[in-house]
């Protein structure tokens, strides 16, 4: 083994203030972790790039260097995380980067103020890292070549524009002395007609021959739970003769709550895998897709044992003792921050229905559909949990607290649209005017859930994005507040109806099945969530 790492997104509106990042540095390296990434789309400075991070809490150089020296000097590489191709969605808020857009989040092939930018880039990063590895993204870049490039160049061969930029990157790279690291999906799907994941893999000959010779490839793969499948794809990774790194997932992109238990169940045949294919380089992604709510400290114990199940170590009482050895937390105490999306019938940690139900419409909510009822009681027995596990935490009480606010909030949240909804079809104004109180009492909770998060986020990151939160959580304070009011204004007979709630909630799926029978959906999306309307 030569690197064992950690990713952690600080691209997604929160940016992990240097000095937890140092902090971060610390834990891992005494949890067995050598490495880690900054994963920065556009929040770092760049020589000659005003605009690239503007007001989005970007690293300047300073800061970069700072935990470099740290990070370095108690032996833990650190590595930049970048994106030299899609995923730059944010700096295309600027007129200076309206003409370097090929479509969606993708930079424009072939055009020389796009290499310019990324030299900027290249010629920063070097300045403020050591390693000789630096990461240059390319992942998901589905629609290359199929806008400005399309208009300017016509149609042409997606995988020569793909290969044809890769060099120039690799170029720019190895003139500011790096070794270039790539996500390896757009090859592999290229290759596999499309798919990352195939059921068969291969690597055809035509793409090997296109990749260029001072290049590493990153095999990621969060999803799968079976050793032999890891087995197959890093052997079709292997084949390519190139360095290949593999990438899991720490499962903390699913909204407020961790994904412990599930990193478990997918990293550790991945790590016993990687352990029989020789695999040396290897680290563990932390993406906060759709706002980064989730801390990043909360995925400490599938992390060690994660690491340790490589180390060949196999009892969980070994590894929990350890852990606690280290840390001084409890293993088990820290693995509940999960809880809050163990309802609806199990373990939805891959589908995050604590946040898709706190965000669900009283009165629109599609996703209602889709949840168990009368779970509330769950909620209100996950949050004296966690208070408790909050007293005894050395280090994570505020982390805990949030949580226990999040359940809190849920306890009265998860069955409000639907029971509005039953006793509103029964017409049943007596049932309504009762629940008027509960509306009261869900914005009270989700206002003391505001103040527990907001104390989360702050001392974790940097204020940027955090106005995002205000108006998610402020949105939904007022939301409730605005279907109360409704809601009295048809007891009291004021109005004659509420039309919302005249409409019938279909199945979320579209296949017409009974709705009685609930699935969980796999949902993170917060504008998606709250309305079907434009927001």
């Amino acid at each position: 083994m030569k690197r064992f790492g950690v990713m952690i997104d600080v691209s997604r509106n929160a940016v992990m203030k240097p000095e937890k990042v140092k902090q971060y540095v610390k834990t891992i390296k005494s949890l067995g972790y050598n490495m880690v990434q900054l994963y920065t789309e556009d929040t770092y400075e760049v020589e000659g790039e005003p605009y690239f991070g503007y007001l989005r809490g970007r690293y300047t150089e300073a800061e970069l260097k700072d935990i470099v020296d740290y990070a370095e000097g108690i032996g833990v590489e650190v590595i930049p995380c970048i994106q030299t191709l899609a995923h730059l969605k944010q700096i295309f808020y600027w007129r200076p980067y309206w003409n370097v857009r090929d479509c969606d989040d993708i930079l424009l092939v072939d055009d020389e103020r796009t290499y310019q930018l990324i030299e900027n880039m290249f010629k920063t990063l070097r300045r403020c890292f050591k390693s000789q590895y630096v990461h240059i993204g390319m992942d998901e870049a589905h629609n290359l070549g199929l806008g400005k490039y399309l208009d300017i160049h016509g149609p042409e061969n997606r995988f020569d524009i793909l290969q044809h930029h890769l060099n120039r990157v690799i170029e720019i790279a190895e003139k500011y002395g790096f070794k270039p690291l790539m996500w390896s999906d757009m090859f592999f799907r290229l290759a596999n007609h499309g798919e990352y994941y195939p059921e068969d893999p291969t690597f055809l000959e035509e793409a090997k021959r296109a990749l260029p010779d001072n290049l590493a490839l990153c095999y990621w793969d969060y999803y799968h739970s079976d050793r032999d499948y890891y087995a197959k794809m890093l052997a079709s990774h292997e084949a390519t003769g190139k360095e290949i790194w593999f990438a899991g997932g720490g499962n903390t992109w699913y909204g407020f709550a961790s994904g412990n238990s599930l990193a478990l169940k997918n990293m550790l045949p991945a790590m016993r895998a990687a352990r029989e294919s020789n695999v040396e380089n290897i680290f563990m992604t932390l993406w906060g897709d759709n706002g980064k709510e989730c801390s990043s400290f909360a995925a400490l114990p599938s992390l060690y044992a994660i690491k340790r199940v490589y180390d060949g170590e196999e009892d969980m009482d070994v590894i929990k003792a350890e852990f606690k050895d280290i840390t001084g937390e409890n293993f088990d105490d820290m693995f509940a921050l999960d809880i809050p999306n163990f309802v609806s019938g199990n373990d939805n940690s891959a589908k995050g229905v604590s946040k898709y139900a706190l965000y669900s419409d009283p009165f629109c909510g599609f996703l209602d559909v889709t949840l168990a009822p009368g779970e509330s009681v769950k909620y209100t027995k996950y949050a004296e949990e966690l208070s408790a596990f909050a007293k005894r935490s050395k280090n994570y009480a505020y982390v805990f607290e949030s949580m226990s606010a999040l359940c809190k909030a849920l306890s009265v949240k998860y069955d409000l649209g639907r029971n509005t909804r039953a006793a509103y079809d029964k017409k049943d104004k007596n049932a309504l005017k009762s629940l008027i109180s509960e509306y009261d009492k869900a914005a009270a909770l989700v206002e003391e859930f505001y103040e527990k998060f907001r104390i989360l986020w702050f001392e974790e990151n940097k204020p940027n994005g955090f106005e995002v939160q205000d108006i998610r959580l402020g949105g939904l304070i007022m939301r409730l507040k605005s279907c109360r009011r409704m809601l009295e204004d048809y007891v009291e007979g004021r109005i004659p109806s509420i039309p919302e709630l005249e409409e019938p909630l279909l199945d979320y799926y579209g296949n017409g099945k009974d709705i009685s029978d609930p699935d969980p959906a796999m949902f993170n999306g917060w504008a998606y969530n709250v309305s079907v309307n434009n927001v």
